[in-house]
């Protein structure tokens, strides 16, 4: 098994009904599946990397929620503005920062908790007109479109849980 990408690399899909109840769900449940992946875990297991060489799950943690922060705002650019330039980030150095070293994993539980629900309910309704509506990305040096991130960030949540949970079978935690 690929530990690094436990479920696979992130496969674009076209747009349908069923595969866009599918990743909204990915989106509002991503939390709780959070919470249930690292459900009693104590400090020494928060701070075990989840591989060789691969971030700790208390980074993992922090990571969903900047990420997530991330995604809503792309979100919100992509739907108000005209093919925005969005903002990329320096992940691996986010994940170096005082507020991830130094904070519990519980405040971006909250924080995820938060933003999944303000983020649903932003895009539940949206038509597949807005689904086709663009960013462009800097680093990618193309347009993509809000479907696209929606597979995404449905893949990017399931991803890192699943990182969580083979961490822990591996472990017999």
């Amino acid at each position: 098994m690929d530990e690094k990408y436990p479920i696979g690399k992130f496969e674009p899909q076209p747009f349908s009904e069923d595969q866009k109840l599918r990743w909204l769900d990915d989106i509002k449940f991503l939390p709780a599946a959070v919470e249930n992946a690292i459900l009693n875990l104590d400090e020494a297991q928060l701070q075990t990397p989840y591989r060789n060489g691969g971030w700790t799950v208390h980074q993992l943690v922090h990571h969903i929620a900047d990420s997530h922060m991330n995604a809503y705002t792309r979100f919100k650019l992509g739907l108000t503005e005209d093919n925005p330039t969005i903002k990329t980030y320096q992940e691996k150095l986010w994940a170096e920062l005082d507020d991830v070293k130094k904070l519990p994993i519980n405040i971006s539980l909250t924080l995820l908790h938060a933003l999944h629900a303000r983020w649903y309910e932003a895009i539940k309704n949206l038509s597949e007109e807005q689904w086709n509506r663009t960013v462009f990305h800097p680093d990618q040096k193309k347009d993509l479109t809000l479907w696209h991130f929606l597979g995404t960030y449905a893949w990017h949540g399931k991803h890192h849980v699943v990182q969580i949970t083979n961490l822990r079978e591996r472990m017999k935690w």
